[in-house]
């Protein structure tokens, strides 16, 4: 699938490290390091701007790597980015460790998964079908 892309960073576009990989990194598309404290949030620029065809939307993840070694992740995980969105790509991050974090110019920050998705057409019923599940919500299933 074609994507049409416009690059403002310094860096190279995103790209999948590997052939299976689902998802490409972000940039953080800085001029100096930006330090998170503790429980500090920042919306980091990549300098990247998307065209995604209708029926596709970008979802920005966190990195497994920053998320488990450093508490780094994505606040709104995942953030959408919706077909007729033009603006930069900026990934609105939050640091949850108990230590001081430096986002390094260049640095991969998020990752970016580009999906499919349909439009519903709601249809207005007075019940719905039976299930196993039924009304069984947070931990019906048991933890076991």
């Amino acid at each position: 699938m074609k994507v049409k892309i416009i690059n403002h960073s310094k860096w190279p576009d995103p790209f999948y490290a590997t052939e299976a990989s689902a998802g490409m990194d972000l940039r953080a598309d800085l001029d100096e390091p930006i330090v998170l404290g503790p429980l500090e949030r920042a919306l980091v620029p990549t300098g990247i701007f998307i065209e995604l065809p209708v029926g596709f939307e970008a979802q920005i993840r966190p990195r497994s790597g920053l998320a488990t070694k450093h508490g780094i992740t994505v606040i709104n995980t995942p953030g959408t980015v919706d077909a007729d969105y033009r603006g930069e790509l900026k990934v609105s991050l939050v640091n949850l460790s108990k230590e001081a974090f430096a986002i390094e110019p260049g640095e991969r920050i998020a990752q970016m998964i580009v999906s499919r998705h349909e439009h519903v057409e709601w249809e207005d019923v007075e019940v719905l079908s039976d299930t196993e599940r039924g009304e069984g919500g947070w931990g019906s299933t048991g933890t076991k």
